[in-house]
């Protein structure tokens, strides 16, 4: 068996043409045009590389982009006062606070000062807590990227064993909670978790998210198994890989994510969507209120 490569830039591409369409109507029918506002603190090279591409995202389906850079020495207060005014901003319909902040910041404090009606990235606690229930107003990037993947592939989440290896608040728990959401049964790995092949084996939907470069090796995955791969690293002599040995693991599985190219390219795709939902939500409430 050959796994069949999910290629994540193919399905970005399709989302991303969709919502330069949205945008387009939104502004021709009232006047709205998309804002995101995103803030950068200090001078981080691999910070401002991903700023850049959401910025060059934004602008490539009509989203106006805010920058607001800061310096690395900049108060909680004045970080903190800068989201209230975009809060309170009606031409910004999305706030994103670029991670990671300087130690000294309060980084609790800053998500959850984010309006959750404005937070696109859906860390705020509203919309962490609410994914429990189903209700929350913005899904996470990533995690929103890896079920678009799943539902453009026709891979059935309902009723199948899905194992999710780590269990960060940006990725693991949140992609468990809306796998379970779509009636999947959902086992999570962490750091701690002994013998870690004992669960992965059994998985037919395997995500992985740990940051550890071949973690899951062809052993460990069942037959036929989908494996999603959200683990990003860079080795010693500059090459990108993920948390799976996608060489020995494709000749196993069905379906699988390369890396780069594959669940990468999804996560700025669904920041670009939840933006122009909230456009679209507030222009629904203007409708309503008028």
């Amino acid at each position: 068996m050959t796994a069949k490569i999910i290629d994540g830039r193919a399905v970005a591409d399709i989302i991303r043409t969709e919502c330069s369409v949205r945008v387009q109507r939104l502004e021709e029918k009232a006047g709205i045009r998309p804002g995101l506002a995103v803030i950068l603190v200090g001078g981080d090279p691999a910070s401002a590389v991903y700023v850049r591409n959401k910025i060059r995202a934004c602008e490539a389906v009509g989203i106006h982009s805010f920058t607001h850079r800061l310096a690395e020495t900049v108060e909680n207060d004045e970080l903190l006062g800068l989201i209230l005014r975009l809060n309170a901003d009606p031409s910004v319909h999305g706030i994103l606070v670029q991670l990671p902040l300087p130690a000294h910041i309060d980084m609790a404090r800053v998500l959850e000062t984010i309006a959750p009606s404005k937070d696109v990235d859906g860390f705020h606690l509203y919309n962490v807590g609410a994914l429990v229930t189903g209700n929350t107003v913005f899904s996470p990037c990533t995690p929103y990227g890896v079920v678009k993947l799943l539902e453009h592939e026709g891979i059935v989440v309902e009723g199948q064993n899905v194992v999710v290896v780590g269990a960060s608040n940006i990725v693991g728990k949140p992609m468990a909670l809306m796998l379970m959401a779509r009636d999947a049964t959902v086992a999570i790995c962490h750091a701690k978790t002994r013998d870690l092949a004992q669960f992965t084996i059994g998985a037919d939907i395997l995500v992985v998210a740990a940051g550890v470069p071949g973690l899951i090796t062809a052993p460990m995955v069942k037959r036929g198994a989908v494996v999603i791969d959200v683990g990003i690293n860079r080795l010693g002599n500059g090459k990108i890989v993920g948390d799976v040995d996608f060489v020995g693991v494709s000749r196993r599985a069905s379906h699988i994510t390369p890396v780069p190219g594959g669940v990468g390219p999804m996560t700025v795709t669904m920041l670009l969507v939840n933006t122009i939902e909230s456009a679209e939500r507030l222009h629904a409430m203007q409708r309503t209120a008028a």
